[in-house]
């Protein structure tokens, strides 16, 4: 029973090597997800009043999806997919104190969740490890600023100091167009489980914002996404 079993286990182990290498003429499928770290260009600081300006950072998302993948040859090959990607931009914290008034404002940010559609030719350098550039169709399906803070001021200028907490949300989704033009470039390694791990730069090349301010130039989106699937044979 045990031979049968241990025999069972290498065919098994074979198998998934087998299917590892993905030969020509393969199809392969690969569900993944993974973190995302983006910007928006040409976006500059924040305006609260008073002066005061927050500078922008990069704010951190997450991607999910799938892509399926076809080996053309031994060295390259073609991919399409589809994916959800939260992403978008954020600014620094604020905080203030003027005598008994103390004002703190942190987590602000505009995220920006896109249905996404990359299609992607993969040159394999060496084995397991590709060279990647495709292009990219999105499609926004939300957009939220918010941002969450805590106060200590005189709400009811009753002349008592109170404590306050700070919690907004606005909708942001009609200040944008809804489609999104990137060009996807990156690398990946496939390891014999088989998991892969990806890593891109989305270069955004349509505007991001429907109306233009004076002085500013148009914004696009600035993505880095890093990736674990697991790609299987079909």
């Amino acid at each position: 029973m045990k031979k049968i079993f241990m025999m069972a286990v290498a065919a098994c182990m074979a198998t998934v090597s087998a299917n590892a290498q993905f030969e020509k003429g393969t199809w392969s499928l690969q569900p993944f997800t993974g973190g995302v770290i983006s910007s928006v260009t040409n976006v500059g600081s924040l305006d609260i009043g008073n002066g005061q300006n927050l500078d922008k950072k990069m704010t951190v998302g997450y991607i999910i999806g799938g892509e399926a993948e076809y080996q053309i040859t031994n060295r390259f090959s073609a991919a399409a997919g589809i994916n959800y990607t939260s992403q978008g931009c954020a600014w620094k914290d604020y905080d203030y104190y003027e005598g008994p008034i103390r004002v703190k404002i942190n987590n602000q940010n505009d995220i920006l969740g896109y249905i996404k559609i990359p299609l992607v030719a993969n040159y394999y350098v060496f084995k397991n490890f590709a060279v990647k550039a495709g292009v990219q169709f999105g499609f926004m399906v939300s957009s939220t600023f918010f941002a969450h803070g805590e106060a200590r001021m005189d709400i009811f200028e009753d002349g008592v100091m109170r404590d306050v907490d700070l919690y907004g949300t606005v909708d942001m989704k009609d200040l944008y167009k809804k489609f999104d033009f990137s060009i996807p470039v990156g690398i990946s390694y496939q390891f014999k489980v088989p998991v892969t791990i990806d890593a891109r730069y989305q270069i955004g090349l349509s505007k991001l914002n429907k109306e233009s301010i004076p002085g500013v130039k148009d914004s696009k989106n600035s993505v880095f996404t890093l990736t674990v699937g697991y790609k299987f044979a079909l």
